[in-house]
């Protein structure tokens, strides 16, 4: 039998938290770190230096012999410089390690290799990394080591954010500021911060190895660029919360162990729809720390997949026509003494506070549709939007039977006097009890759900950094709040005029709500009616961040300047680009030096096989029928090659990053499908002894 686990003594066994820091702080130090954290303000160079000193302590102790800042540049993954505790050695050649308040607060790493967006010129390499107090350090174990890992935001020479981080900590203040104005209103005085929280759900699969690294495509792009569908698939729907495979489950628990001995609160696992797809779902947590921890959740589902001789792919879509991976960002917003802005309580509709910020919620996502689109777009996601597993492009708020006839009720006469309850589900088995039901069901089509206490923004895309869909969430529901606090705080009659202002915003915005299903094409003519955009690529979503009325938003609270604005427009398109062009190079070597030399030998394998039976007198009908079908799916994908050679070549030469992108969506990828036909359909005839690349059975079932 294994070793047993005990939870309790490892969890953030690799932290520097909290606690820690209590133990080995003075207490005048610790009370100077704790109001940083909670009221903001600058650590004196004098704590600091005390503070470097205790995490360095702890973490040599614990077997670190180097240190990072660790930060997230538009990259879209974490990035870290390793520099060592060591000092140079004194007169009797003795080395001493030392890490000062400086360090701790302030690194320089290069800018220039980064994604900029314009920002910075490859000649203006000088760029800052800023130590971000409110999430605590941390023990990195890998084969270069124990590293302390420090986490910060990632800012250029003149100031602009380079990173992901920055503008969502931007985002946390507006919100908390803004939502405090509300729940002040309301008669909240002790309230004096509000936080975003955020549980995103991890959803991945698992691949053996061995196959994986006979994938070229795998390897280059995260995807299958070329396979045929197996016999069996998802069809059976026996995969979903099925038993987990022994290899699978050592995965797991190997993996729970590893995050939370980082402080990360893995708490679900179950497999996915999809053969060899699985989910990994934390508790809770402030958004900025649950997006440092869900940068780790994808690091280490890598790194320990390989130590059990598998890969873990994170692509939205890695098998084409196969159940694809998303990532759901449950999001609420909570008081520092306890109340949550979104629990509607047991009588919704008598609940006023909750009433304002549900309207306001409405007005947001209603207001700034297209932008919240945009915050879950990547390249991969675009082959999942939309699919049967995934929420439609279309952004729409399901509130559920209960709430919709609250906001009905309000809407029609200007009050809701009555409220929907759950009732009763019987079981029908004397031995099991009776369940109490929720007041409403859930809607797995809606890309904006409210379940419970708390919003799922369904779209965001398993390999994404959920920093960008929080970032603007925050910012437009602040934004909203702001709106709406400008209006009551001058109120003669609070009561008349907040009952006016959720009347007045659940009329106007009301086309937002949609319960119904989100994957039928009914609801694609109905949102158009509602005239709710349908933007349906990453790259036509790219421009809506420097619209007139985004640039408005995330200036007024301070969240991107135009300039940041502009520089993530041109990085968008300058990422589909060099994605599609690596999927189309890979592509052209795969089908050039694998597949089609494969299905040629196995023309001549057809040609000898007619010439022999006819040889022997006897009938080579079905011989000489395969080798003219062979030869003509053969031809067809030559043809395609060139073409997609040709396509290939001009797009890569392009200059201009936009234009470049929508060739590469409109025509390279047209031209890359026509390829995958012919190659898919041969996969299907050659004999298996040739074919060159594992199928998708192997795949997905050999793990």
């Amino acid at each position: 039998m294994s070793e047993v686990m005990n939870v309790e003594e490892i969890f953030g066994k690799n932290v520097f938290t909290l606690g820690k820091m209590k133990e080995r702080l003075p207490k005048d130090v610790f009370k100077e770190v704790k109001k940083v954290m909670d009221q903001g303000g600058e650590l004196s160079m004098a704590a600091a230096n005390v503070v470097a000193k205790a995490m360095k302590d702890w973490a040599v102790e614990n077997g670190a012999t180097h240190y990072t800042h660790w930060f997230q540049p538009l990259t879209g993954i974490t990035a870290e410089k390793h520099d060592a505790f060591v000092t140079h050695p004194d007169e009797m050649g003795k080395m001493i390690t030392e890490f000062s308040g400086k360090e701790l607060i302030k690194g320089e790493p290069d800018a220039s290799s980064f994604p900029s967006g314009g920002l910075r010129a490859t000649f203006e390499a000088r760029g800052y990394t800023a130590w971000d107090i409110t999430s605590p350090a941390f023990l990195k174990e890998a084969a270069t080591g124990a590293i302390l890992c420090i986490p910060t935001a990632f800012c250029s020479y003149t100031g602009e954010a380079l990173d992901k981080k920055t503008p969502l900590l931007r985002s946390m203040e507006a919100v908390s500021k803004q939502a405090l104005r509300i729940v002040k209103l309301f008669g909240n005085t002790e309230a004096t911060r509000v936080t975003a929280s955020v549980g995103p759900e991890q959803e991945y699969f698992l691949v053996d190895e061995k196959l994986y690294k006979q994938r070229p495509d795998l390897m280059f792009s995260g995807r299958t660029l070329f396979g045929a569908l197996p016999p069996k698939g998802q069809e059976m729907e026996d995969h979903y919360f099925g038993v987990i495979r022994e290899r699978v489950g050592a995965f797991m628990k190997d993996l729970n162990e590893e995050l939370w001995k980082l402080g990360v609160t893995a708490k679900t696992q179950h497999n996915e729809v999809a053969p060899a797809q699985h989910e990994l779902a934390p508790i809770y947590e402030t958004a900025n720390i649950a997006v440092d921890h869900n940068q780790l959740v994808m690091e280490t589902m890598k790194r320990v997949a390989v130590k059990h001789g598998m890969r873990c792919l994170l692509h939205e879509k890695p098998y084409a026509g196969v159940n694809g991976s998303g990532k759901h960002d449950n999001w609420s917003i909570t008081t520092d003494n306890g109340v949550n802005l979104l629990e509607p309580g047991d009588t919704p509709n008598e609940n006023i506070q909750f009433l304002l910020v549900l309207a306001c919620i409405m007005k947001a996502v209603d207001t700034h549709a297209d932008l919240l689109r945009q915050s879950a777009s990547d390249v991969g996601n675009d082959h999942r939007l939309g699919a049967n597993e995934a929420p439609p492009a279309i952004i729409s708020m399901f509130l559920g039977e209960q709430l919709e006839d609250v906001v009905k009720q309000l809407v029609e006469t200007g009050s809701a006097d009555s409220v929907k309850h759950g009732g009763k589900l019987e079981t029908g088995v004397s031995t099991l009890p009776d369940l109490q039901k929720d007041a409403t069901d859930r809607n797995r089509t809606s890309p904006f759900a409210f379940t419970g206490n708390k919003f799922e923004f369904r779209m965001v895309g398993s390999a994404d950094s959920i920093a960008g869909p929080n970032t603007t969430l925050n910012a437009i529901v602040a934004e909203a709040f702001c709106e709406a606090a400008d209006i009551l705080e001058k109120a003669d009659d609070f009561d008349v005029a907040v009952h006016d202002l959720i009347k007045e915003y659940m009329t106007k915005h009301q086309r937002i709500v949609f319960n119904g299903n989100g994957y039928s094409d009914e609801w694609v003519k109905e949102a158009e009616k509602r005239g709710l955009p349908n933007i349906k690529s990453m790259i036509e979503a790219a421009s809506t961040l420097t619209s007139d009325k985004a640039v408005a938003l995330f200036e007024k609270f301070g969240i991107y300047t135009e300039a940041e604005l502009k520089s993530r427009e041109e990085i968008i398109y300058e990422t589909y680009a060099k994605s599609i062009n690596i999927e189309a190079l890979t592509m052209i070597d795969m089908a050039g030096k694998q597949i089609i030399p494969a299905v040629v030998k196995y023309t001549k394998v057809l040609a000898d096989s007619v010439v022999a039976v006819k040889a022997a007198g006897a009938d080579a009908t079905v011989q000489t029928d395969l080798l003219k079908q062979v030869s003509k799916k053969l031809e067809a994908m030559q043809k395609a090659l060139v073409k997609l050679e040709k396509a290939e070549a001009k797009g890569s030469a392009m200059t201009d990053a936009k234009e470049q992108a929508f060739y590469y969506k409109d025509t390279v990828m047209a031209v890359m499908a026509e390829l995958r036909k012919p190659a898919d359909e041969l996969e299907m005839i050659v004999d298996k002894d040739l074919w060159p690349i594992p199928t998708y059975g192997e795949l997905m079932f050999e793990v």
